[in-house]
């Protein structure tokens, strides 16, 4: 039933959603007396179910279906939602629901699901907790957005710039520190304004951004391996010899992944080192690297956009990627790079003077 091609009304919803939760429920819960378009006061509600346990315990769940919701609509529908101090539960039902809606609904202690499966619903009396998993992905986009995806060149250079630079600017600054046009700038800054990682004034500036969401929210789109062009090869010795022989290399390189996050948090030496470079096969022979594939300790790697080369940082002669770069790269990486990457964004809110522009 519940397979991400949703046409119908937000009452069709709610119907899906109580024939959804029954068929989610414990054996002998149930749910009951569905009453449509309930009102209470100056406040209404699509649905109220209840959900009975094996007890004969009851909690009501209001029901709130909304065909689509953006992040940046959250605040305003907890607002009006229908609650009161007898203990109900919400749900709010969509055709679906995008990660950073479902994280922002979870800050709101809201319940939620949507017709490609995505569930989450908490109950404290009688005690139930359900949470199934559905798409990560609209599987059918609305066509009037303007910008629904942060893949490409122009978004990668949008991001960052917004994560490196510290807020208040504007449209035309930003497209002028991301070299990027305003055009693009615009439709990007859109994008991430519904989804509640930037906020924006009368003006249209950017006031605030959120870096750790920026660079969750980008690697839904941008890859590593998927997104730059990638080969792999063999340092016969160790990467600290690699990293020796990289100080005295005059091509424009960036090191990333787990070598450049040590330098700024307690990650372990990674036995794998990822550098940026722009011709691969030059700078794997004057680094005296073996091309490998079982085996390999060092991934060359030719980027999308010159923007991974922007802010770097230097250590002991060594250029390594900006901490916005790297934790997209780590997020995105094979083996234990996504948890260097979880270190590497907790070291990032608590350090944000410390790296941001």
């Amino acid at each position: 039933m519940w397979n991400g091609q949703f046409k119908g009304t937000e009452s069709d919803l709610v119907s899906w959603a109580v024939k959804a939760l029954g068929e989610r429920l414990p054996p002998a819960w149930k749910v009951k007396e569905l009453r449509r378009e309930v009102r209470r006061e100056n406040k209404r509600a699509d649905a109220v179910v209840r959900v009975v346990d094996p007890d004969g315990k009851s909690v009501d769940v209001v029901i709130e279906a909304k065909r689509w919701i953006e992040p940046i609509d959250v605040p305003g529908i907890v607002d009006r939602l229908l609650r009161n101090e007898r203990g109900e539960a919400v749900l709010v039902v969509a055709s679906f629901l995008s990660p950073r809606t479902r994280e922002r609904l979870k800050q709101e202690q809201v319940s939620f699901a949507d017709a490609t499966g995505n569930m989450r619903l908490v109950l404290r009396k009688p005690g139930l907790f359900i949470e199934t998993p559905g798409a990560d992905r609209d599987p059918q986009p609305p066509a009037t957005r303007a910008l629904a995806s942060l893949k490409g060149r122009a978004a990668g250079r949008v991001v960052r710039a917004l994560c490196d630079f510290k807020p208040p600017y504007g449209i035309r600054e930003l497209a002028d520190r991301s070299l990027t046009s305003l055009a693009s700038v615009a439709r990007v800054v859109a994008l991430l304004e519904r989804e509640a990682i930037v906020v924006r004034n009368k003006n249209k500036a950017v006031t605030d951004s959120d870096p750790d969401a920026l660079i969750r929210r980008w690697t839904q789109d941008y890859s590593l391996l998927k997104s730059n062009s990638a080969r792999t090869f063999l340092e016969p010795r160790d990467l600290k010899s690699l990293l020796a022989k990289l100080g005295n290399m005059r091509a424009k390189y960036a090191v990333t992944g787990s070598l450049a996050a040590g330098i700024r948090t307690a990650a372990l030496p990674g036995r794998l080192a990822v550098v940026f470079v722009d011709e691969v096969a030059a700078a794997a022979s004057f680094l005296g690297l073996r091309s490998a594939e079982a085996g390999a300790n060092v991934f060359l790697v030719r980027p999308f956009d010159p923007v991974v080369y922007e802010r770097c940082s230097e250590s002991d002669g060594v250029n390594f990627a900006a901490p916005s770069q790297t934790a997209a790269d780590l997020l995105t990486s094979p083996g234990r790079g996504p948890a260097d990457g979880e270190d590497l964004l907790v070291w990032m809110k608590e350090n944000r003077d410390a790296w941001r522009v």
